[in-house]
């Protein structure tokens, strides 16, 4: 019963977080300029007619960068702005656990990033109208997605945690993320493979979120690529409760 209550809790937070989301014009601003952004990446910079296959590589090719910029704009106010406004003292002086808390508005955040990846349906419909292409490869392409969103918007919710400034929230978001995609980037693993082993380029690009979701964007499955995202998000949002609970002391 007290399982079941947990979830109840963390349920009735997300879902008044993410009626927040639409509260606000942002919400369909940011919706709009990433579908306006995924068309334009997947069709004209992607070179997606110049491929000659159907598939959705330009797409997901693209998703890591797109999402470096927009997810942790998603999460800079989780936490910021409960702090600025003073609501975080009301919210945790409720029935409510950090952990409950934590959970909710990181539940939320990533529903609204799988409505915004759902909402691309037409460039899959486009590319089966096109070709033949296999969409079983297009489904691991999305779920890998929202295991990448998941990972980005987790790291926004420590920094979030961290200042009340949601600018500030922003930046460290952004510096985390670009730093998990840039050990795995080719002309930094090129530079690197200059004067240190294979092995331990190897090492140092597994830290990344490009060699973990190349295997979904090639229709893998792999566990190791699963426990790596999940990973980062456990760590993430435990990092979260550490920083909210030490908050909440002082």
């Amino acid at each position: 019963m007290k399982n079941l209550s947990s979830w109840a809790v963390i349920r009735t937070i997300a879902g008044r977080e993410l009626a927040a989301y639409f509260e606000s014009p942002v919400a369909y601003v940011f919706l709009v300029i990433f579908l306006l952004l995924a068309g334009v990446f997947t069709f004209t910079i992607g070179g997606f007619f110049e491929r000659g296959e159907a598939s959705l590589g330009s797409f997901f090719g693209f998703i890591p960068w797109l999402f470096l910029f927009l997810v942790p704009a998603i999460g800079m106010r989780l936490w910021s702005e409960e702090r600025r406004l003073g609501t975080i003292e009301l919210l945790l002086t409720m029935p409510v656990t950090i952990p409950q808390a934590i959970l909710g508005k990181f539940f939320a955040s990533w529903l609204f990033i799988a409505i915004a990846l759902a909402l691309t349906f037409p460039v899959a419909i486009t590319v089966n109208w096109l070709g033949n292409p296999d969409n079983g490869v297009i489904a691991t392409g999305y779920v890998g997605s929202l295991l990448l969103g998941g990972t980005y918007l987790a790291l926004a919710c420590m920094t979030s945690a961290i200042t009340r400034n949601q600018v500030i929230s922003f930046i460290l978001a952004l510096i985390l993320c670009m730093a998990l995609i840039m050990v795995g980037f080719e002309p930094i693993t090129d530079m690197l493979g200059r004067w240190a082993s294979p092995r331990v380029v190897e090492v140092v690009s597994g830290f990344s979120v490009l060699t973990h979701f190349d295997g979904f964007q090639k229709g893998v499955l792999d566990s190791r690529d699963l426990l790596y995202f999940l990973s980062l998000i456990g760590f993430a949002l435990f990092t979260t409760g550490v920083i909210v609970r030490n908050r909440r002391a002082g």
